[in-house]
């Protein structure tokens, strides 16, 4: 019996080695036809996480990460936000609302088998999780990464949204030569033009989620690259002052861009995301 208890975590730590050091390229290779899949992995250890994906984006942006919270213990929900993983078409008309109606049913979907539910999400899916946490006590812990509580030139980029959405809809995406190669697993799965009107919406969500952060009172941890070329450079430290939350952590993540969990080859985040689960 013990040989065998021996085998199985022999067994259990290699396939945790095996996601965490995994390349995410050649992951990607292999999983093209889960691009724009939501998933589902049943845990082991009564814990839940809700996994959210940023704007414009697909649940394969957090999926190696779900994998490897799964190969640990907890069960795991990616949901596809409304509006994502067909044609940025499918954007118009979808507001904050809907995305929060999004988090709220995979929220309930978890408890219905787990005694407790986390929330981890990556850009505008921080902010959802941050509105979301304000009225829903009982989420066990929040896990915001790359999340704007300001963007970098916020006045500026919004005033040039809203001129801009006079004279068209779309608006395709623009990449500094510092965001890295093309090749990169966020630009790969994300949609590459979007509804000006959708970008506004973001915004409003933005403007939201930085208010009444007193009323987030669960364990938090908050990680944002320090070349995160998106988000205002401080967003971190305010966020982190303001929240209510007792239990606060807070990590910067070194040579990596805005939503770096995707193309991560910092395997200590992984390390830091489930060392605050399991100590929360």
């Amino acid at each position: 019996m013990v040989k065998k208890l021996v085998k199985f975590a022999e067994k259990a730590l290699g396939k945790a080695k095996n996601i965490l050091f995994a390349d995410p390229k050649l992951l990607y290779e292999e999983e093209r036809n889960l691009v724009n899949q939501p998933f589902f992995f049943m845990g082991s250890n009564g814990k839940g996480i809700l996994l959210v994906h940023g704007w414009t984006s697909t649940p394969y942006e957090v999926r190696r990460l779900g994998k490897y919270l799964n190969e640990n213990g907890y069960t795991v929900l990616g949901i596809q936000l409304t509006g994502h993983g067909t044609v940025p078409k499918d954007l118009e008309g979808v507001t904050r609302k809907d995305w929060i109606m999004d988090i709220e049913k995979g929220y309930a979907e978890l408890k219905k088998t787990c005694e407790k539910v986390y929330i981890g999400g990556t850009s505008i899916g921080a902010n959802l999780a941050m509105e979301f946490a304000k009225k829903e006590k009982n989420i066990a812990g929040l896990i915001l990464m790359a999340t704007p509580y300001r963007l970098r030139y916020e006045e500026i980029v919004v005033s040039f949204a809203k001129t801009l959405k006079m004279f068209k809809k779309y608006h395709k995406k623009y990449y500094p030569p510092t965001f890295g190669v093309s090749t990169t697993i966020t630009r790969l799965i994300s949609y590459q033009s979007y509804p000006i009107s959708s970008s506004l919406e973001t915004f409003s969500l933005i403007k939201d989620s930085r208010k009444n952060l007193e009323l987030i009172t669960q364990p938090i941890l908050i990680m944002q690259s320090t070349h995160d070329h998106i988000v205002q450079k401080n967003s971190l430290e305010n966020i982190y002052r303001k929240v209510g939350s007792k239990i606060k952590k807070k990590k910067y993540i070194e040579k990596a861009y805005h939503t770096f969990i995707s193309d991560i080859k910092n395997q200590h985040v992984f390390l830091d995301i489930l060392e605050f689960l399991d100590a929360n």
